[in-house]
C-alpha cells in the first residue's frame, strides 16, 4: 500500500478527494461496498467523506471449501454458453469492471476488496465433475470453464483445480471452452494439445488494452497484452483453437484499440472473436466510479457520461441482448468496428464447433453419437 501524498508518481485525485487517503496498489477496488444480503456489516457508504478510516493491506486469503455442485446451468440467453464451471469464487486479478464481483455477495462478502482478497477454493471440483459426467442423462453439451471468475487466477498455481478439471474432461472426451487472461494456461499445454487434436477444447484470451498504464490499474494482477499474445501463439501452434475476447470496450478509455487488438490476435493464430460493451451493474457502479475518478480525473466526467449515453441514461441495462452491447451512437460505432475488422482479418469465418460425438464414460467401448 502506498501513500499518495508522498508518492511523486501518484496520479492526481478528483476534486473533493481526501489527500490523506491511501491508494491500494495492485488492487482494482479501493474499498468494500455494502453487501445487500447482510443486515449488520461495516462498509464505506461515502468514500470521499471519510478521513480517519484506515484499511490495512491484507494478503490474499484462500478459503477452502467442499462444495455440493460444480457444473451450473446458465439461464442467461445472451452469454453464449449453456453450462459453466468455476473452481474459484472471487478473483485476485482485481479487474475493476468485473460483473462477477456481485456474485461474491452471495458468499457473504463484499463485491469490493473482498472479491480480490478472499478467494473461495472449491477443493472437490474435479471429483464433482467426474460424478456429474457419470450421470446417464448427461449429453456432452459443451461446458465453459470460467463463465464467472478466471480459472487461471493465481490460486491455480497452488491448487491446480483447473488442471484436474481438464484431465477429467479429457478422460471423458467432454467438450470444454476456456476464457482466461492469465498466461498460466500454458502450464496445461500438454493436455490442451491432446484435447485440441480431438476438437474437444477451444480457448479465448481476454485482451482489453495494449496500454500498460491502463492495464496496470484496470486489471492490476493480470498478465501483459504481450504475454497474452504469446499464449495465443503457443496454444494455436499446439493445435488448440484460439480466440480473443475484447471486453469490456469502454468509451474514452480503450474502445479505440479494437482494430489493433484484433489484428495482433489474428497474427498470432486467433481465428474467432467476441466483445462486450461496458456495463456497471450492482455494486460495480460504485466501485468503477471511485476507480475512474481516482485514476483518470481529467477525463472521468467524459467517460462516465459516454457510458450513460450508451445505456439510455444509465450505466447499466438489464435487457437481454442489449445489456452487453449497449445502444446509441458510441455503442453502434463499436459494433460497426467489430464487424468491419472481423471481416478484414478473417475472424469467425469458419464453421466450427466442439466435437460431442467422442464423449464416453469409463468402461464404454466407443463414443456416443448425438
Amino acid at each position: 500500500m502506498k501513500n499518495i501524498t508522498h508518492n511523486p508518481n501518484a496520479k492526481p485525485r478528483p476534486k473533493g478527494h481526501d489527500e490523506t487517503t491511501t491508494y491500494h496498489s495492485g488492487r482494482g477496488a479501493q474499498f468494500n461496498t455494502k453487501n445487500k444480503f447482510l443486515i449488520n456489516e461495516v462498509s464505506k457508504e461515502h468514500v470521499e467523506a471519510i478521513d480517519d478510516w484506515e484499511e490495512k493491506t491484507l494478503p490474499t486469503i484462500y478459503l477452502e471449501q467442499e462444495v455440493k455442485t460444480i457444473v451450473n446451468k446458465v439461464e442467461s440467453p445472451d452469454v453464449g454458453m449453456s453450462y459453466s464451471m468455476n473452481p474459484y469464487a472471487g478473483c485476485e486479478h482485481g479487474c475493476i469492471y468485473c460483473y462477477a464481483r456481485n456474485v461474491h455477495e452471495y458468499w457473504g462478502y463484499s463485491a469490493g476488496m473482498d472479491f480480490e482478497q478472499k478467494i473461495i477454493v472449491k477443493k472437490n471440483a474435479p471429483q464433482l465433475l467426474r460424478k456429474f459426467l457419470l450421470h446417464p442423462k448427461w449429453d456432452a453439451t459443451p461446458i465453459m470453464l470460467s463463465g464467472n471468475t478466471d480459472c487461471y487466477q493465481p490460486a491455480e498455481q497452488k491448487y491446480r483445480l483447473t488442471r484436474g478439471l481438464l484431465e477429467v474432461c479429457n478422460e471423458f472426451n467432454q467438450p470444454v471452452g476456456i476464457l482466461t487472461k492469465n498466461s498460466w494456461i500454458l502450464k496445461d499445454k500438454d493436455v490442451l494439445a491432446e484435447m485440441g487434436r480431438k476438437n474437444i477444447v477451444s480457448a479465448m484470451v481476454s485482451i482489453t488494452s495494449f496500454n500498460e498504464d491502463l492495464r496496470r490499474v484496470m486489471e492490476p494482477r493480470t498478465t501483459t497484452a504481450r504475454q497474452k499474445l504469446r499464449v495465443i501463439n503457443e496454444l494455436s501452434s499446439a493445435g488448440v483453437r484460439m480466440g480473443i475476447m475484447m471486453g469490456p470496450m469502454i468509451p474514452g478509455l480503450n474502445e479505440h484499440e479494437m482494430q489493433r487488438i484484433m489484428k495482433a490476435a489474428r497474427d498470432n493464430g486467433a481465428t474467432f472473436t467476441a466483445y462486450t460493451f461496458i456495463r456497471l451493474n450492482g455494486a460495480i457502479k460504485f466501485l468503477f466510479h471511485d476507480w475512474l475518478y481516482k485514476n483518470f480525473p481529467e477525463r472521468a466526467d467524459k467517460v462516465w457520461h459516454l457510458i450513460e449515453k450508451s445505456h439510455d441514461g444509465q450505466v447499466n441495462d438489464t435487457r437481454w441482448g442489449v445489456r452487453m452491447r449497449g445502444e446509441g451512437p458510441i455503442a453502434q460505432l463499436v459494433a460497426q468496428q467489430y464487424r468491419k475488422y472481423g471481416k478484414i482479418y478473417g475472424m469467425n469465418a469458419e464453421d466450427w464447433s466442439l466435437n460431442q460425438s467422442l464423449f464416453k464414460r469409463p468402461g464404454e467401448k466407443q463414443g456416443r453419437l448425438f
